[in-house]
């Protein structure tokens, strides 16, 4: 098996991800998962893909991720693990799609408005 390449995204949130035969070892910027990601609800996230299709050991992840904070980051390494299982192995795409671990969260930070304090909330309105 060569290495297989794929992209995710949430936010502005990028991750590069390179899978490959292994024994399970992830590295995320050249750092361990567990350091890089040091609260667990992140870890979680990254794992559940590998552990819906049961293939937590076999593999070994280099992941490159930059933008956006460490949930916009976890959630782009899941998106990006989930597309190269699915590359691996395609009867795996159901169960992973059911978890909706496959669709990209589209949802952005809506802009600021000139005359507005932020994107929805005003200034406040004074009559007299």
């Amino acid at each position: 098996m060569e290495i297989i390449h794929t992209i995710g995204s949430r936010k502005t949130a990028s991750a590069r991800i390179y899978i490959k035969k292994g024994n399970g070892k992830i590295n995320i910027n050249g750092i361990n998962y567990k350091k890089y990601f040091f609260y667990p609800i992140y870890q979680k996230k990254i794992l559940k893909p590998l552990h819906l299709s049961k293939c937590k050991n076999k593999y070994n992840i280099n992941i490159k991720v930059y933008g956006g904070g460490l949930n916009g980051q976890s959630e782009a390494i899941s998106l990006a693990i989930s597309r190269g299982i699915c590359i691996i192995n395609p009867d795996l795409k159901k169960i992973l799609k059911k978890e909706k671990l496959l669709t990209r969260d589209s949802r952005m930070v809506e802009r600021k408005k000139f005359g507005q304090k932020k994107s929805r909330k005003k200034f406040q309105f004074s009559k007299r």
